[in-house]
């Protein structure tokens, strides 16, 4: 049923992106289908705070993530499982959305946390990416 299935974690939650990444690999196993793994990095928020840290730095935090997210993976991931990891700098629900159309996608995995007032206002990443997405998503608790 789905051939390629994207993981989309956040490596700065404690809580979530394990079962997040069981619940992918069970999906990905079970449709002998290809893992890829996202971390967004977020942009600095305003194009001044870039421009003052300059390309450097936010190239060395690109760095940092994909290097944790390669630890993280080895760590988690069942050996039977050979992930593609994608480090991307971005709006968090518009790249996870971005990248699953690039990849050509059939499923995204996300995880949630138990919502709080602002996310009831505002709207938390996954649920924008629910209601945005042209895959089937699957949000794991």
């Amino acid at each position: 049923m789905f051939k390629k299935i994207l993981l989309a974690i956040d490596l700065n939650q404690t809580k979530g992106k394990r079962r997040a990444a069981e619940g992918a690999c069970q999906l990905a196993i079970a449709n002998n289908a290809e893992l890829h793994v996202l971390n967004v990095v977020p942009d600095s928020g305003m194009a001044m705070v870039g421009a003052a840290l300059g390309p450097e730095h936010a190239e060395r935090i690109r760095e940092e993530a994909q290097a944790q997210l390669m630890d993280w993976a080895a760590q988690v991931l069942p050996n039977e499982i050979t992930p593609h990891l994608h480090v991307v700098q971005g709006n968090i629900y518009d790249t996870i959305l971005r990248t699953a159309d690039r990849i050509e996608a059939d499923a995204i995995v996300v995880g949630a946390h138990r919502p709080e007032l602002r996310d009831y206002l505002v709207g938390p990443n996954a649920a924008r990416v629910v209601r945005h997405a042209n895959q089937s998503v699957f949000v794991i608790r």
